[in-house]
Protein backbone atom coordinates (compact mmCIF):
# COMPACT_ATOMS: atom_id res chain seq x y z
CA UNK A 1 0.00 0.00 0.00
CA UNK A 2 1.29 3.24 -1.20
CA UNK A 3 0.36 6.95 -0.48
CA UNK A 4 1.67 10.79 -0.67
CA UNK A 5 0.98 13.69 1.74
CA UNK A 6 1.79 17.07 1.83
CA UNK A 7 3.17 18.05 4.87
CA UNK A 8 2.67 21.00 7.11
CA UNK A 9 5.97 22.61 6.04
CA UNK A 10 4.93 22.35 2.54
CA UNK A 11 7.04 18.91 2.09
CA UNK A 12 5.28 15.65 0.28
CA UNK A 13 6.19 12.94 1.89
CA UNK A 14 5.90 9.51 -0.05
CA UNK A 15 5.36 5.94 1.90
CA UNK A 16 4.93 2.10 1.24
CA UNK A 17 5.05 -0.84 2.68
CA UNK A 18 8.11 -2.71 1.25
CA UNK A 19 8.44 -7.02 0.92
CA UNK A 20 9.95 -6.23 4.77
CA UNK A 21 6.43 -5.68 6.02
CA UNK A 22 8.45 -2.08 7.01
CA UNK A 23 7.13 1.33 6.08
CA UNK A 24 9.61 3.35 3.63
CA UNK A 25 9.14 6.80 3.07
CA UNK A 26 10.69 9.42 1.62
CA UNK A 27 10.17 13.08 1.26
CA UNK A 28 9.73 15.81 -2.13
CA UNK A 29 9.31 19.16 -2.81
CA UNK A 30 7.07 18.46 -5.45
CA UNK A 31 3.91 15.55 -5.41
CA UNK A 32 5.20 14.75 -9.03
CA UNK A 33 8.66 13.18 -7.75
CA UNK A 34 6.95 11.66 -4.90
CA UNK A 35 4.88 10.20 -7.36
CA UNK A 36 7.85 8.90 -9.43
CA UNK A 37 9.40 7.69 -6.73
CA UNK A 38 6.23 5.50 -5.40
CA UNK A 39 6.26 4.48 -9.33
CA UNK A 40 9.61 3.16 -8.97
CA UNK A 41 9.79 1.33 -6.41
CA UNK A 42 6.48 -0.16 -6.56
CA UNK A 43 7.88 -1.47 -9.64
CA UNK A 44 11.37 -3.11 -7.95
CA UNK A 45 8.77 -4.81 -5.50
CA UNK A 46 7.14 -6.57 -8.35
CA UNK A 47 10.20 -6.92 -10.37
CA UNK A 48 11.89 -8.95 -7.36
CA UNK A 49 14.76 -6.24 -7.17
CA UNK A 50 13.63 -4.06 -4.38
CA UNK A 51 16.40 -3.26 -2.15
CA UNK A 52 16.72 -2.24 1.16
CA UNK A 53 17.83 1.26 1.18
CA UNK A 54 19.71 0.92 4.74
CA UNK A 55 21.02 -2.57 3.45
CA UNK A 56 22.30 -0.79 0.13
CA UNK A 57 24.97 1.04 2.58
CA UNK A 58 26.12 -1.94 3.87
CA UNK A 59 30.13 -1.94 3.37
CA UNK A 60 32.46 -4.69 2.84
CA UNK A 61 34.20 -4.92 5.97
CA UNK A 62 31.12 -5.09 7.59
CA UNK A 63 29.35 -7.73 5.21
CA UNK A 64 32.29 -9.44 5.13
CA UNK A 65 32.12 -9.88 9.20
CA UNK A 66 28.44 -10.38 9.15
CA UNK A 67 29.96 -13.52 6.92
CA UNK A 68 33.03 -14.75 8.27
CA UNK A 69 29.95 -15.43 11.74
CA UNK A 70 28.39 -17.76 10.25
CA UNK A 71 31.19 -19.39 8.02
CA UNK A 72 32.62 -20.08 11.68
CA UNK A 73 30.61 -23.49 11.63
CA UNK A 74 33.22 -24.80 9.00
CA UNK A 75 36.61 -26.76 10.20
CA UNK A 76 39.16 -24.48 11.87
CA UNK A 77 41.15 -25.13 8.91
CA UNK A 78 38.41 -23.75 6.36
CA UNK A 79 37.91 -21.07 8.34
CA UNK A 80 41.62 -19.90 8.17
CA UNK A 81 42.24 -20.10 5.07
CA UNK A 82 38.78 -17.88 4.69
CA UNK A 83 40.37 -15.76 6.77
CA UNK A 84 43.43 -14.90 4.69
CA UNK A 85 41.68 -14.52 1.84
CA UNK A 86 39.13 -11.91 3.48
CA UNK A 87 42.07 -9.90 4.92
CA UNK A 88 42.90 -9.22 0.92
CA UNK A 89 39.20 -8.16 -0.38
CA UNK A 90 39.09 -5.64 2.98
CA UNK A 91 42.33 -4.42 2.25
CA UNK A 92 41.08 -3.43 -1.46
CA UNK A 93 37.33 -3.21 -1.14
CA UNK A 94 36.49 -2.88 2.83
CA UNK A 95 35.21 0.90 3.05
CA UNK A 96 33.33 0.45 0.07
CA UNK A 97 29.83 -0.07 0.23
CA UNK A 98 28.57 -3.23 -1.69
CA UNK A 99 26.41 -1.79 -3.75
CA UNK A 100 29.55 0.67 -5.02
CA UNK A 101 31.88 -2.59 -6.21
CA UNK A 102 31.62 -2.53 -10.79
CA UNK A 103 33.00 -5.90 -13.03
CA UNK A 104 35.88 -3.65 -14.36
CA UNK A 105 37.13 -3.31 -10.61
CA UNK A 106 36.93 -6.56 -9.99
CA UNK A 107 39.57 -7.78 -13.35
CA UNK A 108 41.33 -5.25 -12.71
CA UNK A 109 42.27 -6.17 -9.28
CA UNK A 110 42.99 -9.53 -10.60
CA UNK A 111 45.42 -8.34 -12.77
CA UNK A 112 46.88 -6.38 -10.06
CA UNK A 113 47.08 -9.40 -7.87
CA UNK A 114 49.09 -11.21 -10.59
CA UNK A 115 51.28 -8.64 -10.88
CA UNK A 116 52.24 -9.35 -7.83
CA UNK A 117 53.75 -12.28 -8.61
CA UNK A 118 51.18 -14.06 -6.90
CA UNK A 119 50.36 -17.76 -7.60
CA UNK A 120 47.41 -18.04 -10.39
CA UNK A 121 45.97 -20.75 -8.10
CA UNK A 122 45.96 -18.05 -5.29
CA UNK A 123 44.78 -15.43 -7.16
CA UNK A 124 41.78 -17.72 -8.55
CA UNK A 125 41.11 -18.74 -4.68
CA UNK A 126 40.49 -15.14 -3.57
CA UNK A 127 38.57 -14.48 -7.14
CA UNK A 128 36.23 -17.46 -5.99
CA UNK A 129 35.87 -16.41 -2.09
CA UNK A 130 34.83 -12.63 -3.22
CA UNK A 131 32.25 -14.79 -5.68
CA UNK A 132 30.77 -16.34 -2.78
CA UNK A 133 31.07 -13.63 -0.40
CA UNK A 134 28.90 -11.54 -2.39
CA UNK A 135 26.45 -14.71 -3.81
CA UNK A 136 25.76 -14.69 -0.19
CA UNK A 137 25.26 -11.06 0.17
CA UNK A 138 22.52 -11.20 -2.63
CA UNK A 139 20.70 -14.17 -1.73
CA UNK A 140 20.69 -12.40 1.93
CA UNK A 141 19.05 -9.52 0.08
CA UNK A 142 21.64 -7.02 0.71
CA UNK A 143 22.54 -6.48 -2.74
CA UNK A 144 20.48 -6.81 -5.97
CA UNK A 145 22.89 -8.45 -8.18
CA UNK A 146 26.89 -9.52 -7.98
CA UNK A 147 29.44 -7.95 -9.79
CA UNK A 148 31.64 -11.29 -9.83
CA UNK A 149 31.25 -13.86 -12.53
CA UNK A 150 32.97 -15.95 -14.89
CA UNK A 151 34.00 -12.51 -17.10
CA UNK A 152 35.95 -11.15 -14.69
CA UNK A 153 38.02 -14.51 -13.63
CA UNK A 154 41.48 -15.07 -13.80
CA UNK A 155 42.67 -18.01 -14.93
CA UNK A 156 42.75 -21.06 -12.26
CA UNK A 157 46.47 -21.75 -13.01
CA UNK A 158 46.26 -25.77 -12.62
CA UNK A 159 49.52 -27.12 -13.30
CA UNK A 160 50.39 -30.95 -14.09
CA UNK A 161 51.39 -32.52 -11.12
CA UNK A 162 54.81 -34.10 -10.49
CA UNK A 163 53.91 -37.98 -10.99
CA UNK A 164 57.26 -39.51 -8.89
CA UNK A 165 58.57 -42.13 -10.56
CA UNK A 166 58.82 -46.14 -8.55
CA UNK A 167 61.99 -45.88 -8.15
CA UNK A 168 61.73 -42.44 -6.26
CA UNK A 169 58.79 -43.86 -4.03
CA UNK A 170 61.07 -46.54 -2.89
CA UNK A 171 63.90 -44.60 -2.13
CA UNK A 172 62.02 -42.49 -0.04
CA UNK A 173 60.45 -45.70 1.60
CA UNK A 174 64.13 -46.61 2.53
CA UNK A 175 65.52 -42.97 2.99
CA UNK A 176 62.52 -42.84 6.45
CA UNK A 177 62.78 -44.04 9.64
CA UNK A 178 61.15 -47.81 10.17
CA UNK A 179 58.55 -45.56 12.31
CA UNK A 180 57.53 -43.01 9.18
CA UNK A 181 57.63 -45.62 6.55
CA UNK A 182 54.08 -46.44 6.38
CA UNK A 183 53.81 -42.86 5.06
CA UNK A 184 54.80 -43.87 1.75
CA UNK A 185 52.99 -47.43 2.23
CA UNK A 186 49.82 -45.17 3.30
CA UNK A 187 50.50 -42.49 0.37
CA UNK A 188 51.70 -43.99 -2.74
CA UNK A 189 49.55 -47.04 -2.52
CA UNK A 190 46.23 -46.18 -0.73
CA UNK A 191 46.03 -42.60 -1.79
CA UNK A 192 45.75 -41.29 2.01
CA UNK A 193 46.30 -37.35 2.38
CA UNK A 194 49.00 -36.36 5.35
CA UNK A 195 46.24 -35.61 8.20
CA UNK A 196 44.27 -38.53 7.38
CA UNK A 197 47.97 -40.52 7.48
CA UNK A 198 48.81 -38.92 11.15
CA UNK A 199 45.24 -40.04 12.46
CA UNK A 200 45.37 -43.37 10.63
CA UNK A 201 44.67 -46.37 13.70
CA UNK A 202 45.52 -50.09 13.66
CA UNK A 203 41.34 -50.20 13.88
CA UNK A 204 40.82 -48.67 10.98
CA UNK A 205 42.09 -51.31 8.86
CA UNK A 206 40.41 -54.63 8.41
CA UNK A 207 43.79 -56.78 8.74
CA UNK A 208 41.79 -59.90 7.37
CA UNK A 209 40.07 -58.59 4.25
CA UNK A 210 42.76 -56.23 3.39
CA UNK A 211 40.06 -52.79 3.66
CA UNK A 212 41.61 -49.42 4.86
CA UNK A 213 38.95 -47.49 5.89
CA UNK A 214 39.80 -43.49 7.10
CA UNK A 215 37.17 -42.13 10.14
CA UNK A 216 39.03 -39.17 11.09
CA UNK A 217 41.93 -37.08 10.11
CA UNK A 218 44.58 -35.08 12.56
CA UNK A 219 44.17 -34.42 15.33
CA UNK A 220 40.81 -36.43 15.41
CA UNK A 221 38.52 -34.01 13.54
CA UNK A 222 36.31 -35.22 10.84
CA UNK A 223 37.26 -36.05 7.70
CA UNK A 224 37.68 -33.78 4.42
CA UNK A 225 34.20 -34.84 2.91
CA UNK A 226 31.73 -37.46 3.23
CA UNK A 227 33.38 -39.33 0.19
CA UNK A 228 36.74 -39.56 2.00
CA UNK A 229 35.22 -42.17 4.24
CA UNK A 230 35.13 -44.75 1.27
CA UNK A 231 36.90 -47.86 1.91
CA UNK A 232 39.84 -48.72 -0.01
CA UNK A 233 40.58 -52.07 -1.16
CA UNK A 234 44.76 -52.75 -0.66
CA UNK A 235 46.36 -56.37 -1.32
CA UNK A 236 47.38 -58.34 2.16
CA UNK A 237 51.26 -57.81 0.73
CA UNK A 238 50.55 -54.53 2.18
CA UNK A 239 48.65 -54.69 5.20
CA UNK A 240 51.90 -56.88 6.25
CA UNK A 241 54.02 -53.91 5.97
CA UNK A 242 51.97 -51.85 7.66
CA UNK A 243 51.77 -53.87 10.61
CA UNK A 244 55.12 -53.89 11.33
CA UNK A 245 55.12 -50.90 13.47
CA UNK A 246 52.37 -51.68 15.87
CA UNK A 247 53.50 -54.94 15.81
CA UNK A 248 57.06 -53.67 17.13
CA UNK A 249 55.62 -50.13 19.25
CA UNK A 250 52.29 -51.68 20.19
CA UNK A 251 50.77 -48.41 19.01
CA UNK A 252 47.22 -47.48 18.40
CA UNK A 253 48.34 -45.45 15.33
CA UNK A 254 49.98 -46.98 12.30
CA UNK A 255 52.65 -43.69 12.12
CA UNK A 256 54.36 -43.13 15.18
CA UNK A 257 57.23 -41.00 16.85
CA UNK A 258 60.45 -42.01 18.00
CA UNK A 259 59.01 -43.60 21.41
CA UNK A 260 56.09 -45.26 19.59
CA UNK A 261 53.26 -42.27 19.84
CA UNK A 262 51.27 -40.89 17.68
CA UNK A 263 52.67 -37.49 16.06
CA UNK A 264 51.17 -34.51 13.94
CA UNK A 265 51.80 -34.05 10.28
CA UNK A 266 54.07 -31.36 10.92
CA UNK A 267 56.19 -33.84 12.48
CA UNK A 268 56.13 -36.63 10.04
CA UNK A 269 57.07 -33.48 7.06
CA UNK A 270 59.78 -32.87 8.83
CA UNK A 271 61.47 -36.24 8.66
CA UNK A 272 60.12 -36.38 4.59
CA UNK A 273 62.08 -33.36 3.51
CA UNK A 274 65.38 -35.02 5.10
CA UNK A 275 63.73 -38.03 3.11
CA UNK A 276 63.29 -36.06 0.05
CA UNK A 277 66.46 -34.57 0.37
CA UNK A 278 67.99 -37.67 -0.52
CA UNK A 279 66.23 -39.12 -3.56
CA UNK A 280 67.55 -38.04 -7.24
CA UNK A 281 65.69 -36.16 -9.14
CA UNK A 282 62.52 -35.19 -6.64
CA UNK A 283 61.49 -31.56 -7.23
CA UNK A 284 62.12 -29.40 -3.74
CA UNK A 285 58.71 -29.02 -3.25
CA UNK A 286 57.32 -32.75 -3.55
CA UNK A 287 54.92 -33.12 -1.05
CA UNK A 288 53.45 -36.26 1.07
CA UNK A 289 50.06 -34.96 -0.71
CA UNK A 290 51.94 -36.14 -4.25
CA UNK A 291 52.39 -39.88 -3.78
CA UNK A 292 48.50 -39.74 -4.71
CA UNK A 293 49.77 -38.93 -7.93
CA UNK A 294 51.38 -41.80 -7.87
CA UNK A 295 48.78 -43.81 -6.47
CA UNK A 296 46.25 -42.31 -9.31
CA UNK A 297 49.10 -43.02 -12.21
CA UNK A 298 49.75 -46.64 -10.98
CA UNK A 299 45.79 -47.20 -11.33
CA UNK A 300 45.43 -45.55 -15.02
CA UNK A 301 48.71 -47.36 -16.07
CA UNK A 302 46.88 -51.02 -15.03
CA UNK A 303 44.18 -50.03 -17.09
CA UNK A 304 41.42 -49.02 -14.33
CA UNK A 305 38.10 -46.80 -15.36
CA UNK A 306 37.36 -43.53 -14.52
CA UNK A 307 35.01 -44.39 -11.77
CA UNK A 308 37.28 -46.89 -10.07
CA UNK A 309 40.39 -44.15 -9.54
CA UNK A 310 37.63 -41.52 -8.87
CA UNK A 311 36.42 -44.18 -5.42
CA UNK A 312 40.08 -45.30 -4.69
CA UNK A 313 41.27 -41.28 -4.43
CA UNK A 314 38.10 -40.82 -3.12
CA UNK A 315 36.89 -37.73 -5.19
CA UNK A 316 33.46 -36.14 -4.40
CA UNK A 317 33.41 -36.12 -8.70
CA UNK A 318 34.66 -37.71 -11.56
CA UNK A 319 35.01 -34.28 -13.12
CA UNK A 320 37.85 -33.93 -10.17
CA UNK A 321 39.36 -36.64 -11.33
CA UNK A 322 39.59 -36.32 -14.92
CA UNK A 323 40.60 -32.38 -14.14
CA UNK A 324 43.63 -33.52 -12.53
CA UNK A 325 44.64 -36.58 -14.12
CA UNK A 326 42.86 -36.90 -17.36
CA UNK A 327 46.48 -36.43 -19.13
CA UNK A 328 47.02 -39.73 -17.66
CA UNK A 329 45.26 -41.61 -19.31
CA UNK A 330 46.16 -43.60 -22.58
CA UNK A 331 45.63 -42.20 -25.77
CA UNK A 332 42.63 -43.87 -28.25
CA UNK A 333 43.35 -42.48 -31.17
CA UNK A 334 44.35 -45.88 -32.91
CA UNK A 335 41.53 -47.45 -30.88
CA UNK A 336 38.58 -45.18 -32.54
CA UNK A 337 40.09 -45.52 -35.55
CA UNK A 338 40.04 -49.49 -35.02
CA UNK A 339 36.55 -49.09 -34.06
CA UNK A 340 35.40 -46.94 -36.98
CA UNK A 341 37.13 -49.36 -39.75
CA UNK A 342 35.78 -52.52 -38.22
CA UNK A 343 32.26 -50.79 -39.44
CA UNK A 344 33.46 -50.16 -42.60
CA UNK A 345 34.44 -53.52 -43.09
CA UNK A 346 31.24 -54.72 -42.95
CA UNK A 347 29.82 -53.21 -45.65
CA UNK A 348 28.36 -55.46 -47.94
CA UNK A 349 30.24 -55.98 -51.50
CA UNK A 350 27.72 -55.31 -53.24
CA UNK A 351 26.99 -52.16 -51.77
CA UNK A 352 31.04 -51.39 -52.21
CA UNK A 353 30.85 -52.13 -56.03
CA UNK A 354 27.97 -50.04 -56.62
CA UNK A 355 29.43 -46.85 -54.60
CA UNK A 356 32.77 -47.31 -56.45
CA UNK A 357 30.94 -47.40 -60.32
CA UNK A 358 28.96 -43.90 -59.18
CA UNK A 359 32.52 -42.56 -58.16
CA UNK A 360 33.45 -43.47 -61.35
CA UNK A 361 30.39 -42.38 -63.67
Amino acid sequence: MASIKKRPDGKWRARYRGPDGREHSKHFDRKKDGDDWLVAEQAKVRAGSWLDPKAGKVTVAEWCTTWLEGYSVKKPKTVRQARVHVARIEAKFGARQLTSIRPSEVKAWMTELRAEGLADSFVYAIHARLSQIIADAVHDGVIVKTPVSRRTSPPAGKQRAYVATTAQVWALHAALPDNYKPVVLLGAFAGLRVAEIAALRVSDVDWLKGIITPEIQYPAEPLKTETSRTPIPVPLELCTELSKVPARWGSPTLVVGAFGRPVAPYTIETAWKTARATVKGLPEGFRIHDLRHYFASLLIAEGLDIKTVQARLRHASAKTTLDTYGHLWPDKDESSRAAVAKVIRTQPTSQAGQAGARSEA
